[in-house]
């Protein structure tokens, strides 16, 4: 006797239906409160638990008793209210679920026993489905443990589905599939806005908060990344910098290429390649006569980055990052590259791991280098020299200057990795403002370093010599103004 079970697509939230008959490795569904998310990886398991044979599923939590409110009961729920109640026998005690059609189980563990989840068997087949509810709870390792237990070989495909609120920047879930995204893995996000069953008054709790906790509105209600634990720089105006600019791309994206001649590089020959994912990004192109200010961090202490960061000295306003894992001798020349495209900006290297980049610069004959003054060990008089020397005195100063720039003017940076640098921006033990283990403030350094040196810099633009124009314009062909003015 052939069984027939209808259930309507009105049931779910159109937003989740393309995933309905997905076999992805990793489905990783994320998001803001009251989006549904839960709810249709719960009507998803129900739905597949009656059409396929040999399909068990482990549902865990990070604490097993949280299993029996949440995830148990909405299981539960969604049987009932789908009318499914005679297909199947529901364990309370054990919080195990068999759908007794074709013998599928479904069984809920907390990964506080790991002992426990290497003991539950199925009495037809192995386990094929994971789903980690409220996964920003979960360690990385307990993951790992899961994905290797997900194996073997039974015709039915092997599905871990991932549910969460984006609490933290910081956390895995964000490196393993979003920063370096998995393979196998797809995401989703959605909010209070793609759920259609969300009732008037929830909403309304919801978006309540965008006029008493403006904050908490981005993260819970709209899912974007928040950050937890103090932080240097002003989590709110950095999380609503980076909601703003979420769907916007660079103006530009690649590097600089130039030839050789004499152990120099031949200004004329420098020119741009776009590049998609290239470690410049350009936001706002050069203009004729603009002064320019690029503030510069060297790997070292930990750090394996170079970065270089570039701020109209008339605005204020960030125009163009860069940022490379190189070697110095051709971070020295991109920088000297980017210096020279944005009309021979003013260059404040750092210099307390390695000189050789302000030295490579001066060697090159770049123009227009930051000078600090420091006393001769020997003579006791003061010296200039090339480059930005980070200290007791400069640091805190540098970062000072930036936190109140985010504070007051957080819409002159238009970098997201710069923002999200700043969410793991916070004091250690010891009260040093330095990212937190495991992440990058190089970008951030060299921010502060580019606003710190802008007095060195000029603050009116100029106009360029009429027959330096004529020259150029004539060196580049008729039709190429434009380009001309560009890259002057």
């Amino acid at each position: 006797m052939k069984l027939s079970v209808n259930i309507s697509k009105k049931v779910f939230n159109p937003v989740y239906l393309p995933y309905l008959e997905d076999y992805s490795r990793y489905e990783v569904f994320y998001g803001g409160a009251g989006s549904g998310k839960s709810v249709f990886v719960a009507q998803k398991l129900i739905y597949h638990h009656l059409k396929q044979k040999k399909k068990n599923t482990l549902i865990v939590r990070k604490v097993a008793d949280t299993n029996r409110l949440s995830t148990f009961a909405l299981i539960k729920q969604t049987i009932i209210k789908w009318d499914l109640s005679k297909y199947f026998k529901i364990n309370e005690s054990d919080l195990r679920i068999k759908c007794l059609i074709n013998k599928n189980e479904i069984v809920f563990a907390g990964l506080d026993d790991v002992e426990k989840l290497k003991s539950i068997t199925f009495e037809n087949g192995e386990l094929t489905d994971i789903w980690i509810e409220e996964a920003s709870e979960v360690d990385e390792s307990d993951f790992n443990q899961l994905d290797i237990r997900l194996r073997g070989k039974t015709g039915v495909p092997k599905q871990i589905t991932i549910s969460f609120n984006p609490v933290s920047i910081t956390h895995w879930l964000k490196k393993v599939f979003f920063d370096n995204k998995k393979a196998g893995a797809i995401t989703l996000k959605t909010t209070y806005k793609d759920n259609q069953f969300i009732d008037d008054e929830y909403k309304g709790v919801l978006e309540a908060f965008k006029g008493t906790d403006m904050y908490y509105y981005i993260v819970y209600a709209l899912g974007e990344w928040g950050v937890l634990g103090k932080t240097i720089f002003d989590a709110q105006k950095v999380t609503e910098r980076l909601l703003y600019l979420r769907d916007k791309k660079p103006l530009k994206e690649g590097f600089f290429v130039y030839e050789y001649e004499n152990e120099r590089i031949k200004n004329d020959t420098i020119k741009w390649v776009d590049e998609v994912g290239g470690y410049v990004r350009i936001y706002e192109d050069v203009k004729s006569g603009y002064p320019y200010v690029i503030g510069g961090d060297t790997a070292g202490e930990g750090s394996d980055w170079f970065s270089g960061q570039v701020i109209d000295n008339t605005t204020g306003i960030q125009v163009a990052t860069l940022k490379h894992q190189f070697d110095e001798d051709l971070y020295a020349k991109q920088m000297y590259c980017l210096g020279h495209y944005f009309n021979w900006a003013m260059e404040a290297i750092e210099t307390n791991f390695s000189t050789y980049p302000v030295k490579e610069l001066e060697r090159l004959g770049y123009p227009n280098q930051y000078v600090r003054e420091t006393e001769d060990s020997y003579t006791h008089k003061l010296v200039k020299r090339y480059g930005f020397q980070t200290n007791k005195l400069t640091r805190p100063v540098a970062i000072a200057g930036l936190v109140e720039i985010v504070r007051e003017q957080v819409w002159l940076i238009n970098d997201i990795t710069t923002l999200e640098e700043m969410l793991t921006f916070v004091r250690n033990e010891r009260g040093k403002a330095e990212a937190q283990e495991g992440k990058n403030d190089d970008l951030i350094i060299g921010l502060a370093i580019a606003y710190y040196g802008r007095e060195q810099q000029r603050m009116s633009i100029t106009e360029q010599p009429a027959e330096k124009k004529v020259k150029l314009i004539d060196k580049l062909g008729a039709g190429k103004k434009d380009m001309s003015i560009k890259m002057w």
